[in-house]
């Protein structure tokens, strides 16, 4: 356990510092960084999902040697004492871990459809330590394992549809007064329409303001229904739905709109669609209008 654990940790450490800085991984597909920068990869927007794992295997290899740290001949009661809670604890969080990663597999498989080898890996990881702890200890009382088994289950499936039940919600869910921008006359194609899910989908974001003439052009490039998509972001206090707060927080990176924000770079101006679609990895149809 201890060793699955330390490769754990080396994948999850590998991954959070490719989220810092790239945004980017080494994957044999292209599914990786999709799914890596997708708005499942974090926790509540902010924090990386990997963070989370690299602390959960890290705790695994602390527990799987904490018995080890007493010596069983000069101190019995305390080690076995020890040995009873690390090995209650490795049930819960490994079951838990397995819980979460099997959630995982279903948004990799039917939300985000695409293949990370990382993910996938984990996975198995997770189980496999559940397996170990399973046979790896004679468990008295196998009705409170079950129990707690079912417990744990329970706290996890709601912890992970909590957490990500908001994901494929509009981007402002409550209106707020305000001046609204010109209106969108252009209509979406398949190709915008798809592009557009793909920024959505990888948490991609456009800093603008209502005023701005070149975020109106950039609006007309997607067409009606796929600017409705976009994880568009007022900066202007007097504009309706305005998320000022969002914009301060990029401020030294938006000094000017449209300012587009993909996989941690920003690009100023208004782009094209095959820019847009270079930038964020998109596969899809590019058969744009414009």
């Amino acid at each position: 356990m201890a060793a699955i654990a330390a490769i754990g940790v080396i994948e999850t450490t590998y991954l959070t510092i490719a989220k810092f800085t790239t945004g980017s991984v080494l994957c044999p597909t292209s599914g990786c960084d999709k799914v890596l920068n997708s708005p499942y990869a974090t926790i509540l927007g902010v924090l990386p999902l990997s963070l989370l794992g690299f602390l959960a295997y890290l705790t695994i290899g602390i527990l799987a040697f904490a018995p080890k740290a007493v010596n069983p001949d000069t101190n019995k009661g305390l080690y076995s004492q020890l040995e009873n809670w690390t090995w209650q604890g490795l049930f819960v969080l490994t079951a838990a871990m397995v819980i979460f990663s099997s959630y995982l597999m279903y948004l990799m498989a039917f939300e985000i459809q695409e293949l990370c080898v990382y993910c996938v890996s984990s996975a198995l990881f997770s189980l496999s330590l559940f397996v170990l702890v399973l046979v790896g200890h004679e468990w008295e009382d196998i009705g409170q394992l079950v129990f707690t088994g079912i417990l744990v289950a329970m706290v996890s499936s709601i912890a992970a549809l909590g957490l990500y039940n908001s994901v494929n919600a509009p981007v402002s869910t409550v209106s707020t007064p305000g001046i609204a921008p010109p209106a969108v006359t252009t209509i979406s194609g398949r190709a915008e329409m798809a592009l557009a899910r793909h920024l959505r989908q990888i948490g991609a974001k456009e800093y603008g303001a209502y005023w701005c003439p070149h975020c109106y052009d950039q609006k007309m490039l997607f067409g009606k229904e796929a600017a409705g998509i976009i994880d568009y972001v007022e900066c202007d206090l007097k504009g309706k739905n305005s998320r000022t707060a969002l914009c301060k927080a990029a401020a030294a990176n938006v000094k000017g709109f449209p300012t587009w924000e993909i996989k941690g770079q920003f690009y100023s101006g208004t782009q094209s669609l095959e820019k847009l679609a270079e930038f964020s990895g998109y596969s899809g149809p590019r058969n744009f209008q414009k």
